[in-house]
């Protein structure tokens, strides 16, 4: 019921046409896109994420100050008379089961100014920092935590040492 409401508001939005006609062939396509899905089995959560928008919403306000942390710290470090900068590969443990959590947690990696995600794997990612304080991978769990969260993902995230062991 979610895809269909969202379907038809972006069918409405881009076509911008409210004419009984066109609205008929709107409502036709619609349920004729929900049929063809239902069909191929392609009808799940990581297809239509409706139900966890507010989550997702509130994953992107956190996300946006955390956007925000990262970029002060890299100006400060690129600005300095020194310039401190320490380039540093990474591997951070994936807790996300589903490979839309791996890609969200990923992706929130790269946002993050100073951070590259550059390969994922089955249970880590492999990240490239701007400055070896971003590489810890006990930093990186909160924002695992909150993008599995984000996208309705119940997920452990393993402790890690400070030698960058997990256990």
């Amino acid at each position: 019921m979610i895809l269909v409401l969202a379907l038809a508001a972006t069918w409405l939005t881009l076509s911008g046409y409210f004419k009984p006609m066109l609205l008929s062939l709107g409502v036709i396509s619609i349920v004729f896109v929900i049929w063809m899905c239902k069909r191929m089995r392609i009808l799940d959560e990581e297809t239509a994420p409706y139900l966890t928008m507010p989550q997702t919403l509130a994953y992107f306000v956190w996300l946006f100050s955390e956007i925000v942390k990262a970029n002060v710290a890299v100006v400060r470090a690129v600005l300095a008379p020194n310039m401190v900068v320490s380039p540093t590969l990474t591997r951070i443990p994936t807790p996300q089961g589903s490979d839309i959590g791996k890609v969200m947690f990923a992706n929130s990696i790269t946002l993050t100014p100073g951070t590259v995600s550059l390969d994922i794997q089955d249970d880590h990612i492999l990240v490239h920092a701007l400055l070896s304080e971003m590489s810890a991978p006990e930093d990186f769990a909160e924002m695992a935590e909150r993008s599995a969260w984000a996208i309705g993902e119940d997920i452990d995230v393993p402790k890690v040492s400070h030698g960058g062991e997990t256990s």
